[in-house]
């Protein structure tokens, strides 16, 4: 068994299935199978061995999911990298990485041809549909026509994934995981939120991330599930897909749903099809998961909170404990357990506050070609998150900052989500991040950097006055930045350390 086998299996068990659906391009689940092995066979006469590294460089799309299919197939390990990098950033992660060959699509060729420069290792550059720089190939050129099964043997302990952190804090670092790893998080999934093969998901976050890909794209395609998938987030045009295409299944980071609440007229979108919704990769303020709630008509809403490391995997909050926990994360995750501790490694007290951290099955093996970062990772097979969170008597846990975000103002801890999820429930605020700015007095000061809604003003006295009904006095900040929009990572998390640098 490895990750691949379920799509082999599928293309026999109902070979007719609709499996994926990209810009109007549907195949069945023979189809892709086939499609598949046409491009691992082609992988494999480029002379690449078993466990070399291939990365994509892709957006969604159906050739994003025949690729990583098929370097899984050939024996191959995956290295999915953000589209959004720059030559720089991915040169880095090419050469840390070791790999060996990159699938890009066209639009992204020029980046990678730079990224490549200077790193020997990298021999072929695959661009789809077709490549301008005569350097480069073609994907119809490594496309084989031979659809039969490659002849590589692949085991449920071989490397599958090298999955590289958000980098919110500095470079990334690979997450290295093995084929058994990913089953594990899947087999979690389905247990988890009751995924069915009868689901028809919609995939908007980006599958280079460990959310969309090992959640729910590998997840899907191992039941057997129909896979819309969108290139682009578009609100709009995912509204539209619902309706259409009778979606039963939906995953989305917060932004995406306080997107999809901005559209016009909502009404008019025939949403009642969608059973389970998720929510996660961020915090998400309990007035937006309400609306959320309320817009899907579904009260079938999880939490995922989760991180790379772990699979991803962490704690998730089930439907029936959202009225009683609403903006929790909730308890760990199947595979997996979780507490919060303190710098004794000791279990807090309930109310208290420590370090999340997590062991189980799904969590990584190492970060690749960096045993001092995963030596710091890890106490005792435990993986050290960084991430501060709360646990209340019930158990339940709750994330409230990164250990590195914390702000401390004459001597008092500060909880950025704690302040921020105050600042979104004011009328006028779209969105608020707070950081701590250096001050001679009192060391550090809660600065709040807020997005309007359009349209929208803001009284400066009246957000202060709400806040001290909210919170304490030493939490309400002290200086307020507007802005158009947050910096934020692929899976939607806010690069604070950007917002500091910019305001310092």
């Amino acid at each position: 068994m490895n990750i691949s086998t379920s799509l082999t299996l599928n293309a026999h068990r109902h070979p007719d299935k609709m499996a994926i659906t990209c810009e109007e391009r549907v195949y069945s689940y023979k189809e892709l199978n086939e499609h598949v092995n046409q491009f691992s066979n082609g992988l494999l006469k480029l002379g690449h061995k078993k466990g070399d590294k291939v990365a994509i460089f892709m957006k969604n799309s159906d050739h994003f999911v025949i690729a990583f299919y098929a370097i899984i197939k050939a024996g191959f390990v995956v290295v999915p990298v953000n589209f959004r990098l720059s030559a720089m950033e991915t040169s880095y992660i090419l050469e840390q990485s070791d790999t060996v060959a990159v699938i890009c699509d066209a639009e992204f060729e020029e980046v990678v041809t730079n990224s490549k420069k200077g790193i020997e290792q990298v021999q072929h550059i695959i661009v789809h549909p077709a490549s301008i720089n005569e350097e480069n190939m073609s994907w119809n050129q490594v496309n084989s026509e031979d659809h039969t099964e490659p002849g590589v043997v692949v085991s449920i302990t071989d490397d599958a994934e090298i999955l590289y952190t958000s980098g919110t804090t500095g470079r990334p670092k690979g997450a290295l995981f093995d084929h058994q790893r990913i089953l594990t998080v899947n087999v979690g999934v389905i247990m988890g939120v009751g995924m069915k093969s009868s689901d028809r998901m919609v995939h908007l976050a980006p599958l280079f991330h460990s959310a969309q890909l090992n959640l729910f794209i590998v997840t899907g395609i191992m039941l057997g599930t129909s896979n819309v998938i969108h290139r682009d987030f578009n609100p709009v045009k995912v509204l539209e897909a619902i309706e259409e295409l009778k979606a039963t299944f939906f995953f989305g980071v917060p932004v995406m749903f306080g997107a999809l609440l901005q559209v016009p007229n909502l009404e008019r979108y025939d949403l009642s099809s969608i059973q389970t919704c998720m929510y996660g990769a961020a915090p998400m303020a309990p007035s937006l998961i309400e609306k959320s709630i309320k817009l899907f008509g579904t009260d079938q809403f999880y939490n995922l909170c989760g991180l790379t490391e772990a699979g991803p995997g962490g704690v998730y909050l089930r439907p029936d404990e959202h009225n009683s926990k609403l903006g929790a994360g909730g308890k760990a995750m199947f595979f997996t357990n979780a507490r919060v501790v303190n710098d004794k490694m000791e279990d807090v007290e309930p109310g208290g506050i420590g370090e999340f951290i997590l062991k189980g099955e799904t969590i990584m093996k190492e970060y690749y070609r960096n045993p001092e970062a995963t030596g710091e990772a890890f106490s005792d097979g435990w993986l050290l998150t960084g991430d501060l969170a709360k646990i209340d008597e019930d158990g339940f846990i709750t994330l409230v900052d990164r250990k590195k975000d914390m702000i401390i103002s004459g001597g008092e801890n500060i909880y950025s989500v704690e302040v921020e999820q105050v600042l979104n429930g004011f009328p006028g605020v779209l969105e608020a991040a707070t950081i701590g700015v250096p001050d001679e007095k009192w060391g550090e000061i809660v600065s709040a950097i807020i997005v309007l809604k359009k349209g929208a003003t803001i009284d400066e006295k009246g957000l202060i006055d709400y806040c001290r009904e909210h919170i304490a006095g030493y939490k309400i900040p002290k200086k307020f930045i507007y802005v158009d929009v947050l910096p934020r990572n692929a899976s939607g998390k806010i690069l604070k350390y950007q917002l500091r640098e910019s305001i310092q």
